[in-house]
């Protein structure tokens, strides 16, 4: 079983698995077709080395924290702000498990 450790607390490790979320992330104040701007935010996620996976409604992301997680969404919605939306809209769902691993790749297996 792989696991990361966050922080030492007074002498013992605090160990993590991966974190998986699911990110949709999309402007609603710029018309009917926001590909640009979802494209633009997918180039962050892409740039921070995270393994993701983009579907047709959202993108799945790895990572070892919450921070990298909050990080990368941080990045993507100053990138689709920075193209001029007025507003926008983020869906995010979280699985943080403690007592497994979990990975994009065993969710998937585990419903096939």
């Amino acid at each position: 079983m792989k696991a990361y450790i966050l922080k030492t607390f007074k002498g013992c490790d605090i160990l993590l698995h991966m974190i998986i979320a699911e990110l949709a992330i999309f402007p609603t104040s710029e018309g009917v077709s926001v590909s640009k701007y979802v494209r633009k935010a997918l180039e962050e996620i892409e740039k921070s080395g995270l393994k993701h996976e983009t579907g047709a409604m959202s993108t799945t992301i790895e990572a070892k924290s919450l921070d990298e997680i909050f990080e990368v969404i941080k990045r993507a919605h100053e990138a689709i702000v920075g193209m001029g939306a007025k507003r926008i809209h983020i869906d995010l769902r979280i699985d943080h498990r403690l007592d497994k691993e979990a990975t994009i790749e065993s969710k998937k297996r585990a419903v096939q």
